[in-house]
């Protein structure tokens, strides 16, 4: 029973056709309520200027018919951290906020009018590595 189940993950396997590198701080979606409509809080007003800003980077890059859509989000190191601990988490997974399905909602929300036929995708968070905050999407 089990050999029939590796045997037809093959035609599940990701195909990615496309990669790009967006230099843009990642975030997170925040919790937003009705009163976001009108009350206008920061947390509401940066992710919107963040979805409009990926939207500008990747207007010539199509995502209607993209089933797979992976991601890698660098996010920078507080500047209060001393230059051990800095090269220290290097590269490393980042384990605080935002949270990663957060980071996943924004983009998505962002990139796509609907998300429903993205059927596979990765995705990580790592401390800044040496090449600046960015965003690495992959999709196909």
């Amino acid at each position: 029973m089990e050999e029939d189940i590796f045997l037809h993950t093959d035609k599940f396997s990701p195909c990615y056709r496309h990669k790009v590198i967006v230099k843009i701080a990642p975030m997170g979606k925040p919790r937003m309520t009705q009163h976001d409509r009108w009350k206008k809080r920061p947390a509401v007003l940066r992710y919107h200027a963040f979805k409009d800003s990926l939207r500008v980077q990747l207007a010539c890059h199509s995502f209607e018919r993209a089933t797979v859509l992976s991601w890698t989000a660098y996010i920078s190191m507080p500047k209060s951290w001393s230059k051990k601990k800095k090269a220290e988490l290097q590269g490393k997974p980042h384990l605080q906020k935002p949270d990663r399905d957060n980071i996943d909602k924004a983009i998505m929300d962002a990139i796509l009018k609907e998300d429903k036929s993205i059927y596979f995708g990765t995705i990580c968070k790592l401390w800044d590595d040496g090449k600046g905050e960015r965003i690495e999407l992959s999709w196909g």
